[in-house]
């Protein structure tokens, strides 16, 4: 019988048959290793043009495309910005300085609206200004800043109206006392007169915790209103008369803005309570009741254009543009800030409900 010389087949051992898991493993090492390449090669690139004292004729070309695409932009922004009506600055939330440091949050901060106001107060197009307000008010030089800015723009002979929204109370209320004319809800929650501190106390929680704060201060009061001990009768009485000192501020601002409040009833409509926005047409506090439209109505008698548009200032350049919506996520990741907001104690125009 003739033997077969040739080879067997040999057959596949199971253990070299690589599985789902290694080739997925496998498939994850070729992509950290290709992007820790492109990484490395980015940062040589980087370093290499950073070093360079003059860059070559193609890149300046490029750079000098991009600064001509952004100036375009920009150009562009300006023209659209160009139509003529009534500007509608909105106010949102708790009126304060932003707490993040970052560049995306200065769009949200009070001085940024308070700047906004003034900026819209030298533009020949901006007719008048509608502010838009949903807020329960804000710390008190916050506030302030955008009064005093609302009150530059009428110095330009331009009108302003208020528009009230779910809430407009404390520092909310307290910037409209500087418009012509206030627009709200029946249901409008607005209000709340006063000033508030809060000063809170983690000294109970601390000593659970086994934590010691030791201040080494150049006086008595350095720390008064710290979170870490109570205060003294001394201290309390020291800053019940700041907050009523800043109290008057408020309620001069009241009495110059709606003198058609009757004066003996002014005092008890100021201690901090609520009222709808039906209960403050009938004492004075607002002047209309309705929405957008009636704002609209009351912008259109003020500056004598029939059918006067709203316009929504947009950015000034195209960098900006970048800029929006950068707070909110900055806000949500700043637990520094909150800490701080926490353990300091602020004098607010705020409805604290």
């Amino acid at each position: 019988m003739q033997e077969n010389n040739e080879n067997p087949v040999k057959e596949p051992v199971l253990e070299d048959i690589p599985s789902k898991e290694e080739k997925k493993i496998s498939g994850v090492k070729f992509w950290l290793v290709l992007l820790t390449v492109v990484f490395t090669v980015s940062m040589a690139s980087g370093l290499y043009l950073a070093l360079t004292p003059s860059a070559a004729p193609k890149e300046k070309e490029a750079e000098a495309s991009v600064a001509d695409d952004v100036a375009e932009a920009s150009s562009l922004l300006k023209k659209l910005s160009k139509e003529e009506g009534a500007a509608v600055v909105k106010v949102r939330g708790v009126i304060q300085e932003s707490g993040e440091s970052g560049f995306m949050s200065r769009q949200n901060s009070a001085s940024s609206i308070a700047k906004k106001i003034r900026d819209l107060a030298d533009k020949k197009e901006v007719k008048a200004l509608l502010l838009d307000i949903n807020s329960p008010g804000g710390t008190v030089a916050s506030v302030q800043d955008i009064y005093n800015a609302i009150l530059f723009f009428k110095s330009k002979k331009k009108p302003v109206v208020a528009l009230f929204r779910d809430v407009a109370a404390s520092g909310g209320f307290y910037i409209a006392m500087a418009a012509d004319r206030i627009v709200a809800q029946p249901g409008t929650m607005t209000g709340s007169i006063g000033v508030i501190m809060q000063a809170n106390n983690v000294e109970g929680l601390f000593d659970k915790l086994g934590i010691k704060v030791m201040p080494v201060k150049s006086g008595k009061h350095k720390d008064i209103g710290s979170a870490y001990r109570p205060m003294t009768e001394e201290e309390v009485a020291l800053l019940q008369e700041m907050i009523n000192e800043t109290y008057q501020q408020f309620f001069q601002a009241v009495q110059k803005g709606r003198p058609n409040v009757n004066a003996e009833m002014l005092p008890i409509y100021a201690d901090g309570r609520v009222f709808t926005g039906a209960r403050a047409k009938e004492i004075g506090l607002i002047d209309a009741l309705g929405g957008e439209e009636t704002a609209r109505e009351h912008l259109a008698e003020l500056t004598g254009v029939k059918d006067i548009k709203l316009i929504t200032p947009r950015p000034n350049n195209f960098m900006e543009m970048l800029y929006m919506g950068g707070a909110s996520m900055e806000s949500r990741l700043g637990l520094a800030s909150k800490i701080e907001d926490f353990t300091t104690p602020k004098v607010s125009y705020l409805w604290a409900y």
